[in-house]
């Protein structure tokens, strides 16, 4: 394994890499315009770069990477582009099945299935469940995700459950909530990746990336590629987590 850590990375404590690395991928249109191509070249090839930065990754041994693929807003763009971006993720499903089993990646959906066309939900779902029973790296695909709605739908849950009378108010704790979101069971991110130099949030992960590092890249996600992440990785590993506390 030494011999196949990038350079930049071999200095790097083992302990200081992140375990769970989220990415905000943006840029796909603008990097198209930049080069006089309709939006959805820029899409077509942003897949390119999910599947390099997916297989990289998972060969570095990373437990997690959650991808921002769809947000609950990315319904408001016209309906041709949301038919591409539905028509790239049922191809993706069918097309990196070989890839996901080859690498022993466990696939999860995070977000709400409604408005998802049917035949894109189930090339998902078979993918899923045949990478079920792989022990490697979490890819967890947020497709029609939104922080506030994944809150909502949490506290609707946990109010159901008061009503039966099968859960107190006084033992709602942080592990309530988290235990009723979408990403139940993962592990919070550590490292939170932004391309295409935008400063925000843009209502991802809001409750589970409370203490994450936050690393933002000028580069469009179609421009990603392995030494950025390993740039990302290397950076991280320089800061000084204190997660509210002091160390010395």
């Amino acid at each position: 394994m030494a011999d196949s850590i990038p350079h930049r990375l071999r200095k790097v404590p083992r302990e200081r890499w992140p375990r769970h690395i989220a990415i905000i991928m943006d840029g796909n249109g603008r990097w198209a315009q930049q080069r006089d191509l309709p939006r959805v070249e820029g899409h077509r090839t942003g897949v390119v770069s999910v599947r390099k930065i997916t297989e990289e990754c998972a060969r570095l041994d990373i437990e997690q990477l959650t991808l921002y693929c769809l947000s609950s807003e990315n319904w408001k763009r016209p309906q041709q582009e949301i038919d591409f971006l539905m028509h790239l993720l049922e191809q993706y499903m069918i097309e990196e099945r070989s890839t996901i089993m080859k690498n022993g990646v466990r696939v999860r959906m995070v977000g709400r299935r409604e408005n998802i066309p049917e035949q894109v939900l189930k090339e998902l779902d078979q993918t899923v469940e045949m990478s079920s029973s792989n022990t490697g790296m979490w890819l967890n695909l947020a497709i029609n995700y939104g922080a506030r709605a994944e809150l909502v739908d949490a506290v609707q849950a946990i109010g159901r459950k008061l009503t039966a009378g099968t859960l107190a108010v006084d033992a709602i704790d942080e592990d309530t909530i988290s235990n009723h979101l979408y990403t139940a069971g993962l592990a919070d991110p550590d490292l939170l990746v932004r391309t295409a130099g935008e400063m925000r949030i843009s209502n991802f992960l809001l409750w589970q990336i409370s203490y994450a590092e936050i690393w933002v890249t000028k580069k469009c996600w179609p421009d990603f590629d392995e030494t950025t992440l390993h740039e990302a990785i290397a950076d991280f590993s320089e800061r000084n987590r204190k997660f509210g506390g002091l160390k010395t």
